[in-house]
């Protein structure tokens, strides 16, 4: 399964990158919004977008995910965000997680939504 992370802190990128690698999943690393959306179209599909909200730039992970989602709707999606008080704006069926998170739930959500991706259907998920 590919993973495309896009984080703009570079040990919290590099932190979820490895562990996510050594759980077995194929990861690509984004540090902006607008990186991950350039490497999107270019790489092979991708299953899973993990992204922080809150972003450096003129796509923030809200906007990324609707972009991404217009182009491939079967893509799931994970929020990460340190900022619980930002306005939400998420795509439908994702997931939630605020920072600090684990990587042990976070590739729990991962599982779970490949295995059952109509679980993730309706509003946003929260959990820690």
């Amino acid at each position: 399964m590919r993973i495309l992370v896009a984080e703009d802190d570079p040990l919290v990128l590099l932190s979820a990158a490895e562990h996510l690698r050594d759980e077995g999943f194929e990861v690509i690393e984004a540090p902006t919004g607008e990186q991950a959306l350039a490497l999107f179209p270019r790489n092979l599909p991708i299953h899973v977008l993990l992204t922080d909200i809150r972003m450096p730039g003129r796509v923030d992970g809200w906007e990324l995910a609707r972009r991404i989602r217009d182009q491939d709707p079967d893509v799931a999606v994970i929020y990460v965000t340190g900022y619980s008080d930002l306005p939400a704006s998420p795509v439908s069926g994702s997931l939630f997680f605020n920072k600090p998170y684990r990587m042990e739930r976070i590739v729990e959500a991962i599982h779970a939504l490949h295995e059952h991706p109509k679980i993730s259907a309706g509003s946003p998920r929260h959990r820690r």
